[in-house]
C-alpha cells in the first residue's frame, strides 16, 4: 500500500502561513543538503494530493518555473508539472489543471482508495485546511515537517482540527546549516 507523506514547511512556533495565507517568512536560502534531501523525498512519490485553495497557485507557480529552462528549479518545475495531481474539492466537477483530477468524495474513501493505488507514495504539501482534515481523519503515514528559524505572530496551523491530543512517534530530526531543522514523525499506533 502506497504512503502518505506530508511535507510542510512551518515557523518555529508552529504556523503554515500567515493568517491570511502569508509565505514570506519561509527561508528559501537552502544549501546543498537540503536540497538534495528534497529532492530525493520528492522522487519517492508518484502523485501530489492538493486542497482546492492551494491548487491554482501551485499549478501556476510550477508552471511558469518549468516554462523557463534557466530557472534554477527548472528540473522541480517540470517535474510537479508532469506528476499526476489529485485536487480535493467540494466545488468542482472537473479539473481545469493539466494532469490533475478531481477527487469530490468523502474524504476517507478518496485517500485510501488512492493509497491502494499501485506505484510510488503519495505527497501532499497543502494548504493549511485539507492538511488539518487529513490529520483529523489520521491519513498521514509520515510528517516531513521543516521548521523555519522564525516565528511570526499569528497564522494559519495544521493541527487545528484534533479534538484530542494526537501522539506522533519521531523517526528522525536533522539539523541544515541554512538554519531549517527536519522533524520527521510517524503517527503513534
Amino acid at each position: 500500500m502506497r504512503k502518505l507523506k506530508l511535507q510542510m514547511q512551518l515557523t518555529a512556533n508552529g504556523f503554515v502561513a500567515g493568517p491570511a495565507g502569508e509565505l514570506d517568512w519561509m527561508l528559501w536560502d537552502w544549501d546543498d543538503e537540503l536540497k538534495q534531501y528534497v529532492t530525493g523525498l520528492t522522487d519517492s512519490v508518484g502523485t501530489i494530493l492538493l486542497g482546492r485553495k492551494m491548487t491554482d497557485g501551485f499549478v501556476n507557480h510550477w508552471a511558469n518555473v518549468a516554462s523557463k529552462p534557466d530557472n534554477p528549479e527548472f528540473s522541480y518545475g517540470k517535474k510537479f508539472t508532469d506528476m499526476p495531481k489529485v485536487v480535493f474539492t467540494k466545488t468542482l466537477a472537473q479539473s481545469k489543471w493539466p494532469n490533475t483530477i478531481v477527487a469530490n468524495g468523502n474524504l476517507n474513501d478518496e485517500v485510501l482508495n488512492l493509497k491502494k493505488q499501485k506505484g510510488k507514495d503519495l505527497m501532499v504539501y497543502g494548504g493549511a485546511g485539507f492538511v488539518s482534515s487529513l490529520i483529523k481523519e489520521n491519513l498521514i503515514d509520515e510528517y516531513y515537517l521543516f521548521v523555519n528559524p522564525v516565528a511570526i505572530k499569528e497564522g494559519l496551523t495544521i493541527f487545528s482540527n484534533i479534538t484530542n491530543k494526537f501522539q506522533l512517534n519521531l523517526v528522525d530530526a536533522k539539523k541544515f546549516n541554512c538554519g531549517i531543522v527536519l522533524l520527521r514523525y510517524k503517527p503513534a499506533e
